[in-house]
Parts: structure tokens; sequence; C-alpha cells
């Protein structure tokens, strides 16, 4: 079963102050009476409306000049999010408004509703990315954020110094190698190979 209420203050998703909307009766029972978040749409309650506007009004007129103020400063910042990593590099998940809106709070004690940060896309790599805040409904401004790894690096190997001994041990054999030869033919040039003794002959067998 619905009801009318008039909205004493402003609840996102359902109106702001002097707006007459219609909920569940028991939603207006339970939590938006008991809160003073509305009040019964009666008569004599709807005289209230235009100091319901007036107060209406203000509050979204110091809303609008500190949400430009925020927009100001936040382009200059550079939001950190540290996020776990693979040893190939990729991300385990994603990052999510929950996580920025957190930071923001932790690096610069920023307090912004998580729905006021628009994901175009998940996040899912490392490095530089940019998202748009929707501040205010007259007011955007985009946040650099900046994914790091918080797995450590693998440890550093010796493969490539080893590979360069290697190489260079070779190169060494390679050169040693025509010395080799030549000291070879040296040896033969001196040694010349005798001659092979002529066998004698063999004695005539006796008639």
């Amino acid at each position: 079963m619905k009801t009318e209420v008039i909205l004493t203050h402003n609840i996102v998703g359902l109106g702001g102050e002097s707006d007459q909307v219609k909920v569940a009766a028991g939603y207006a029972r339970n939590y938006l009476f008991p809160q003073r978040l509305a009040i019964p749409l009666t008569h004599a309650n709807k005289r209230r409306i235009e100091a319901l506007k007036q107060r209406r009004a203000e509050r979204e007129a110091h809303e609008f000049n500190s949400m430009s103020e925020l927009a100001k400063g936040v382009t200059k910042l550079i939001c950190v999010i540290k996020v776990k990593t693979g040893e190939d590099g990729k991300m385990f998940g994603t990052v999510t408004s929950g996580m920025i809106a957190d930071e923001l709070k932790h690096q610069f004690d920023i307090t912004l509703d998580k729905r006021k940060i628009h994901l175009a896309h998940p996040i899912r790599t490392l490095g530089e990315q940019e998202v748009e805040l929707r501040l205010h409904h007259e007011v955007n401004a985009m946040l650099k954020l900046r994914i790091e790894s918080t797995t450590p690096l693998p440890a550093a190997t010796e493969a490539p110094a080893a590979e360069g001994r290697v190489t260079e041990k070779r190169g060494r054999r390679a050169e040693a190698a025509p010395a080799t030869e030549e000291k070879a033919e040296a040896a033969t040039e001196k040694k010349p190979k005798a001659a092979k003794a002529e066998k004698p002959a063999k004695k005539a067998k006796s008639e």
C-alpha cells in the first residue's frame, strides 16, 4: 500500500525538501517519519511547503559552491590506489568506486559519496587512469588515479652476467683455435717425414 508524504530532507534517489512523493506505507511509518525525513501529506502540512522550498534552495546553493571548490582542488590531485597483482603484473579483481572513495578520505581527508564516482569501464590495469566525479548536477570534475602493485617484484637473477661470461669464454676459445692450428703446421714443417727404408731383397733359394 502506498502513501503520500512531503519530504523534509534531501533523500538520494527519492527527492528533496518540499517534494511530494508516494512511498510504501511501512517505509514511511517505520523509517521516514521516525527519522523526521518526511511528514504526512495533510492540509496543515502543506503550509510548510514554502518554507521547505526555501530551505532546499539554500542547501543546493551551498552544495553548488562547495562542490565547485572541490572540483577545482581534485583536478590537481593524484590518488594512489594499491592493488595486488600476480607475477605477470595482472590485477586480482578491479578498482571500485568504493576503493577510490576510501583512498580520497585516507590520503586527502575528502569525504565523497562513492555514487558520485563514475567509472566508464572497469579498471583492471596498472598505471595512470582518470575517472569522472559527478559532484553536483551542474558540477563535474576529473580525478587522476595511479594504480600501483603491492606485490614485490621477483628477485633479480644473474643469468645475463653468466651468459656474458660464457660468451667471453667462447670468444677466447675461438681466438685460440687459429693459434693452435699455426703451431701444428709449424711442427709439421720442422719434422719432415723420414723416408721409408727399402726392404732388403730376399735371398734366392738354393737350388
